[in-house]
């Protein structure tokens, strides 16, 4: 779907043509922050589908997807540009060996666009075949607050000064994503110039509706086992409970396993596919998985 998004039905569409399934909410904002050019932030556990809305929306609208991934130390240099060194100095030695040093001329060669590397930000702000791209400013909270500094003033104006070129101003402004997993707090200032949305675990029926859409060979009764086992299993005190994104994967794995349906066995020999730390496999291994299967079974039958 490249088409206009004229409706929050249309946005619910274009998502579920692309197998991410939303719920009115999500796809109320999303629509909001297409019509009105605003950056969306995306705030929730990890595996929520944060990362996943990006993509399919740059997919359903045809657009390019520009990725940066956020991580302690992040700086300008490498979201923003940076100069190739290496080639620069290449054409100094070889300026050099042909006795050809105009020293103003070859300095404004060295920085020009020939010489430039553009990171993501940057990229983001050039004109991209097929309209502006979807920028994803992934996981924000792993970054430290001048960097957030730094990116409030980017996404204020949608340009950046690169001193040896001057400003450089987006034709027309990327939609941006920005997530966070709440590793920290994101200053309020930034969040101001965005619209906000939580996006939380979604309810048995999304989340079967999901698996349906990303696992489709996986036959109703065991999407529906292991459905009702993941959200049973959120219920636990756990340090880190699954995503959907660990939903999906473990369906793939029992699909893998040519398992029919969901048993203490199967539990027990797949349970690192949906459980990421070793106190919580402790924790949920032997009678305790077959506590949790017993009542994922019975509130898989009510809701069935």
């Amino acid at each position: 779907m490249s088409g206009k998004i004229a409706s929050i039905d249309d946005v619910e569409a274009m998502l579920a043509g692309q197998g991410y399934i939303s719920n009115r909410a999500l796809a109320t904002v999303v629509f909001l922050a297409l019509t009105l050019g605003r950056p969306l932030f995306l705030e929730g556990e990890a595996g929520v589908g944060k990362t996943e809305i990006a993509k399919a929306i740059a997919a359903g609208l045809g657009r390019r997807l520009i990725r940066l991934q956020c991580y302690e130390g992040l700086d300008a240099s490498s979201a923003v540009y940076e100069w190739n060194f290496p080639a620069q100095m290449v054409a100094i030695r070889t300026a050099e060996a042909m006795g050809d040093v105009d020293r103003e001329t070859l300095n404004s060669e060295l920085f020009s666009e020939d010489y430039l590397i553009r990171r993501p930000l940057l990229e983001a702000l050039s004109p991209q075949p097929g309209g502006a791209p979807v920028l994803l400013i992934d996981e924000l909270d792993r970054t430290d607050e001048p960097f957030e500094a730094f990116l409030l003033e980017i996404l204020s104006d949608f340009q950046v000064t690169i001193p040896e070129l001057g400003t450089i101003s987006a034709e027309q402004p990327p939609i941006v994503i920005l997530t966070s997993n709440r590793t920290r707090e994101v200053h309020d200032a930034l969040k101001r110039r965005c619209l906000y949305h939580w996006l939380d675990y979604p309810d048995f029926e999304r989340e079967l509706d999901i698996l349906r859409a990303r696992v489709p060979e996986a036959s109703d009764a065991l999407s529906r086992q292991i459905t009702a086992f993941v959200q049973t299993l959120r219920t636990e005190d756990l340090f880190k409970k699954p995503g959907v994104a660990e939903t999906i994967d473990w369906a793939r794995c029992l699909l893998a396993l040519d398992a029919v349906e969901v048993s203490p066995q199967v539990i027990a020999d797949t349970l690192g596919a949906i459980l990421k730390y070793q106190d919580d496999i402790a924790k949920i291994s032997g009678s305790e998985a077959a506590r949790i299967l017993e009542e994922a079974r019975a509130s898989a039958e009510m809701a069935g």
